[in-house]
């Protein structure tokens, strides 16, 4: 159950940072910080895959030694 935990940690981070770019990037009064909502946009399906990586490497693990 901890796995999946932390999955659903990385995945609630993953959209958190998405939805923060897409609104940077949407709201006209956060022009300035177009980068920013690039760089958010870029980095999030960087942890996600960072996350769904870890849960298949433990739960690998997980099955090797409790089967």
């Amino acid at each position: 159950m901890a796995n999946e935990r932390t999955f659903l940690a990385y995945l609630r981070t993953f959209i958190v940072i998405l939805s923060s770019g897409v609104a940077i990037l949407k709201v006209e009064a956060l022009e300035e910080m177009f980068d920013l909502g690039v760089f958010l946009l870029v980095l999030a399906p960087f942890i996600f895959i960072i996350g769904l990586v870890r849960f298949l490497y433990v739960r690998k693990h997980i099955r090797k030694y409790h089967s």
